[in-house]
Order: structure tokens, then C-alpha cells, then sequence
């Protein structure tokens, strides 16, 4: 059986995973077996925290939204504010809502009084 001659497909594989890790600090983009250590790692991280994102998001939408509604009374709180809106069919998602809250607060006010009334 003929040796095989790897040069070209393991210099791809490699420089592929040292293009990807060459913003990383010391032995983690140089040396191969760390390199890939760390590739691994920080491919977990971001699939990891691309969803806790989400979750950081809406909370900050949802204190962002209770920290107006109660500063002014308008409504009571966030948790009455919700059920309220969803009862007269204003389809406003919180991340909307938010950003009405913080450029617009006499428009917040006016969904809430079309909710009371």
C-alpha cells in the first residue's frame, strides 16, 4: 500500500482553524492542538449565549417598560399592562414597547388609557 502524502489537505484543515483563532491572545492562535481547544470553546459559548441574549433581552424590554408605567402611575404594573393589552388586542411586542417607553412616554400613555377605558 502507498504512503499517503498529507501536506495540502492537513495546511488547509489547519490554516482554516489559525484564520479563525487569530484574534486569540498567545498559544491559543498559534499552536494547533490549542487553537482548536479553543475554536471548540468559543463555538459552545456563542451557541450558549446567543440564546441567554434573548432571555437578557426581554428582561431588560420588560424592566425598561415597569420602570415608566410605575414612575408616572399610568397603570399599575408590568404584569397588569400585559394581560390588559393582549384583552384589547393590541399586538404590541415588548421590545416595541420598550422603545416607546424611553422615546415617547405621552404615547405610552395614550395605550394605556385606550386600555382603561
Amino acid at each position: 500500500m502507498t504512503r499517503v502524502r498529507r501536506g495540502y489537505t492537513a495546511r488547509k484543515r489547519r490554516t482554516k482553524i489559525r484564520l479563525f483563532a487569530s484574534t486569540f491572545i498567545g498559544a491559543h492562535s498559534r499552536l494547533t492542538r490549542t487553537t482548536t481547544q479553543q475554536k471548540m470553546r468559543a463555538l459552545v459559548s456563542s451557541h450558549r449565549d446567543r440564546g441567554r441574549q434573548k432571555r437578557d433581552f426581554r428582561s431588560l424590554w420588560i424592566t425598561r417598560i415597569n420602570a415608566v408605567i410605575r414612575e408616572n402611575k399610568v397603570f399599575y404594573n408590568y404584569s397588569r399592562l400585559i394581560p390588559n393589552l393582549c384583552k384589547k388586542q393590541l399586538l404590541l411586542n415588548r421590545k416595541i414597547l420598550a422603545q416607546i417607553s424611553i422615546s415617547n412616554k405621552n404615547c405610552l400613555y395614550m395605550i394605556s388609557n385606550k386600555i382603561i377605558k
